[in-house]
């Protein structure tokens, strides 16, 4: 019992130890996805590009106020 709750313990310790990589993981995926939205301007038509754009605007973080220029009708 002891030795699981050391390993339990070693695993927990690692996790946190790595809270600052995956942070910086996170952030560069929210900053590249808040680019790749704020530059790229949805067509109507072009059902993929759309989707695509759903996805980077939810990883953006572009749920309420932030709208690519074309959403601003």
């Amino acid at each position: 019992m002891e030795n699981e709750s050391v390993s339990i313990l070693n695993t927990i310790l690692l996790w946190a130890d790595n809270i600052p990589v995956w942070l910086s993981a996170v952030t560069g995926v929210v900053t590249a996805a808040t680019a790749i939205t704020s530059l790229t301007p949805t067509t109507s038509d072009d059902k993929i590009i759309g989707a695509i754009l759903k996805v980077l605007n939810f990883l953006a973080g572009n749920i309420f106020k932030n709208r690519n220029a074309d959403d601003m009708g």
